[in-house]
């Protein structure tokens, strides 16, 4: 499941709700994070290269990500949404147990 704090209105939260009412809070995919990305950032008024800037990552990366390709580097995946202000939370199945840092 992802979770997206507040950022702003329009930003994040906005995204990850228009996402989530489509889904049904199914599996995300690699488009979903793309249609999350590109959605935030054009809330928030920034081009991809400013994105990519902020984030440390080529323009290119940004281009791929927002298309939803499946071979996305997960290390500047997580620093793009960390420059949007959005954040990546992971639940373990229920009943799985066990100590999720193991």
């Amino acid at each position: 499941m992802l979770g997206f704090p507040d950022r702003e209105a329009g930003g994040c939260q906005a995204a990850a709700d228009a996402l989530y009412s489509r889904s049904g809070n199914q599996a995300v995919t690699p488009r979903d994070i793309g249609r999350v990305v590109r959605e935030t950032r054009r809330a928030q008024g920034l081009r991809q290269d400013q994105l990519a800037g902020a984030a440390g990552v080529g323009v290119r990366f940004v281009v791929e990500l927002e298309a939803g390709k499946v071979t996305a580097q997960l290390g500047k995946a997580l620093a793009v949404l960390a420059a949007l202000g959005c954040t990546l939370r992971i639940e373990p199945p229920a009943g799985a147990g066990g100590d999720p840092r193991a």
